[in-house]
């Protein structure tokens, strides 16, 4: 065979690589939602972690190695509870706020920024304490001084993404879309653990 057709056969190999991945991603969606969400919400979260950690050792160059236990529990953050509590949400919202109902949008943008935004950010903080094997003092201390400018950051940066997400994106990819969001989100989050 021809170098040049080799070259062209692997390249268009290349190519379906996204596409086959793409493929394979949506049939596992439609087959175990909540699991393929929760796989992909705990692997972006812990990549989120590592490029917070990444980011902080770039900066200050005196730390020493990645902390792998970062990472994991992140990862198991986003396991057990953003993907699936996550799912759950947005398949109420469409219930609760159908599309069709008169300001929906703006209806929904509130339900998510007043009710879930500040729940899940408490969840977040206290279930990273667990992880950490902290004590209730801590997590007393991390809320009092972290919890209210999480969540004006937050709203913040959320807000915008959040509107996009829950008025213009499809339903089985709105955890994907704020999983890609949440790279950035928890490397900040991650950043005031600090």
């Amino acid at each position: 065979m021809a170098p040049a057709v080799s070259r062209l056969r692997a390249e268009s190999q290349l190519g379906s690589l996204p596409r086959r991945a793409l493929a394979q991603y949506l049939l596992l969606l439609k087959l175990y939602p909540v699991f393929t969400k929760a796989v992909s919400s705990g692997i972006l979260s812990a990549i989120g972690n590592l490029l917070a950690q990444m980011i902080e050792k770039k900066q200050k160059k005196d730390l020493p190695s990645l902390d792998v236990s970062g990472p994991l529990r992140y990862l198991v953050y986003g396991f057990f509870v953003t993907g699936p509590l996550s799912h759950y949400f947005y398949l109420l919202m469409e219930y609760w706020i159908p599309p069709e109902v008169p300001l929906a949008i703006v209806k929904r943008l509130l339900l998510d920024r007043l009710l879930f935004a500040p729940t899940f950010l408490l969840l977040f903080f206290l279930i990273m304490n667990l992880l950490e094997g902290k004590d209730v003092s801590a997590f007393a201390a991390k809320m009092r001084s972290g919890f209210w400018p999480a969540l004006q950051m937050n709203w913040r940066m959320w807000t915008p993404l959040q509107f996009i997400n829950i008025n213009y994106v499809p339903l089985q990819f709105r955890v994907l879309f704020a999983n890609m969001a949440a790279l950035f989100w928890y490397a900040y989050l991650a950043s005031l653990g600090k």
